[in-house]
């Protein structure tokens, strides 16, 4: 278990919203892993060569409309780390909270539009956009999370695990998870399942962010 010093969430409305984000980040991170673990094991209904891959056209379009709604929660998460102030006040903190907060809701708006895709063949020009999408989206999140990471680290508000985990969170984007998206389907899914588990952590702390201990 670790100690969290959160002295810069004092008012009760701030921490109010703090441990009703973190519920929420905790239930998108947790439902996001389980979204990816399907995705890697479900049976095939498309050629790979179908950008909709393993799903058919009209369940792809329903997975991506869930995957708007639930980055919104992790959305509700990086908005809550912020409302802690655990990175402190530094131009730094508040530059890679903003990154980050800008690079997620990006990817959920791309989440949308890779819908329009549904039933092209891959790659395509649309399909290339949306790479270009993914990949500006994803690395903005994980580059601000990095910056904010190693401003709570040295911010020390949080101590133990919690201390790292924003950090963790950051560098997991560029290690393991992109080579491992570049790698191929399943290797993709199963990291993109452990940023999810990574982003559940960090509800479940922020959750707990009033209490002495989480």
């Amino acid at each position: 278990m670790s100690t969290v010093d959160t002295r810069a969430a004092r008012s009760p409305a701030a921490a109010a919203f703090v441990r009703r984000a973190g519920a929420i980040c905790l239930w998108a991170g947790l439902l996001g892993a389980a979204s990816g673990v399907l995705l890697a094991v479900v049976p095939a209904a498309v050629p790979e060569e179908r950008f909709s891959y393993p799903l058919a056209a009209g369940a792809f379009i329903a997975i991506q409309l869930w995957f708007f709604v639930q980055h919104l929660g992790l959305i509700l998460g990086q908005t809550a780390l912020w409302r802690t102030g655990v990175a402190g006040r530094s131009r730094a903190a508040w530059i890679g909270h903003t990154v980050g907060l800008a690079g997620m809701a990006l990817l959920a708006v791309t989440e949308v539009i890779a819908t329009t895709a549904a039933e092209d063949p891959y790659p395509s020009e649309r399909t290339d956009l949306l790479d270009v999408l993914y990949g500006v989206s994803t690395l903005a999140t994980g580059l601000g999370l990095v910056v904010v990471g190693v401003a709570v680290v040295r911010a020390g508000a949080w101590q133990g695990a919690a201390r790292w985990l924003p950090l963790a969170l950051g560098v997991w984007v560029f290690i393991p998870m992109t080579p491992a998206i570049m790698a191929g389907h399943i290797p993709a899914r199963l990291s993109i399942t452990g940023w999810m588990l990574l982003f559940a952590a960090l509800g479940w702390t922020l959750m707990k962010a009033d209490r002495d201990r989480v």
